[in-house]
């Protein structure tokens, strides 16, 4: 089992994740992050870091939509290992549904 990163984090970027990751698997696009599923040591402490709960385990990815979109994202985006500020319009966008479709970017970020 692996932790994904879904909906939820597009457009906000909150990367508290990032600060606790005892292995650095984050990885950083324009505006969401993802998690590397190979890196990851399934240790969960990223979970209750993320204040709008976009980290889920695998097992609840129940199409394996997000674990593919971690996988792919990983490969090409950079790593970022340190906390950064949140997306100016974060708080707005939060609690916004359909932001994979209306709003995803495969951009990468600047990483760290």
């Amino acid at each position: 089992m692996t932790y994904v990163v879904t909906e939820a984090c597009i457009k906000c970027k909150y990367t508290d994740c990032v600060e606790v990751c005892p292995v650095d698997c984050f990885y950083e696009g324009e505006n969401m992050l993802v998690i590397h599923p190979d890196e990851c040591i399934d240790c969960g402490v990223c979970e209750p870091e993320c204040p709008v709960e976009a980290i889920i385990p695998d097992t609840d990815d129940s199409d394996g939509k997000w674990a593919e979109l971690n996988k792919q994202y990983s490969a090409s985006w950079p790593n970022i290992t340190q906390k950064k500020d949140p997306l100016p319009e974060a708080d707005t966008f939060a609690q916004e549904k359909g932001k994979l479709e209306k709003h995803f970017s495969p951009k990468p970020g600047e990483g760290s």
